[in-house]
C-alpha cells in the first residue's frame, strides 16, 4: 500500500481486475486487489491504512463478488460502491466502455479513448 497515490483507493477483487481498471483510468488511484478473499489481518491492516481515504468498492456481480461486497460494506461503511452490469459478471471481462462509464460515475479521470470503445 503506498501513500503516494493521494486520498483515494479503489478495492478490487482480482490482479486481473486491477490491471484492466489501471489502463482506463487516468487517475493515480491506488488499486488494492483482495484475491477473492480477504482475512482478518489483512482487513485490519486496510482498516487502518483506510482510514483518512475515499474508498471505492468494484467487485464481480457474481456470489463471490456480493459475499466480499457485504463484507466490505460492514468494515467500511463510508466506502462508494460501484456496480458493473450484471450480464457482464466479471470486472476484468466486462467492456472498457462499461468499466469507463462506471468509473466516471464516481468522479474519477479516464483516458477517454475508452469512452469511444465498443
Amino acid at each position: 500500500m503506498n501513500d503516494s497515490y493521494g486520498d483515494k483507493v479503489l478495492i478490487v477483487e482480482g490482479k486481473s481486475d486491477k490491471t484492466k481498471v489501471k489502463s482506463i483510468l487516468k487517475d493515480p488511484i491506488e488499486i488494492i486487489c483482495t484475491n477473492g478473499t480477504i482475512s482478518m489481518t489483512k482487513l485490519d491492516e486496510l482498516i487502518d491504512f483506510l482510514e483518512d481515504k475515499e474508498v471505492y468498492i468494484l467487485v464481480d456481480a457474481d456470489d463471490a463478488g456480493e459475499k466480499l461486497r457485504k463484507q466490505l460494506k460492514r468494515e467500511f461503511p463510508l466506502a462508494e460502491h460501484l456496480y458493473i452490469d450484471r450480464m457482464y459478471r466479471e470486472v476484468a471481462t466486462a467492456p472498457v466502455k462499461h468499466l469507463a462509464t462506471v468509473l466516471i460515475g464516481a468522479n474519477m479521470d479516464v483516458h477517454a479513448e475508452f469512452l469511444e470503445m465498443g
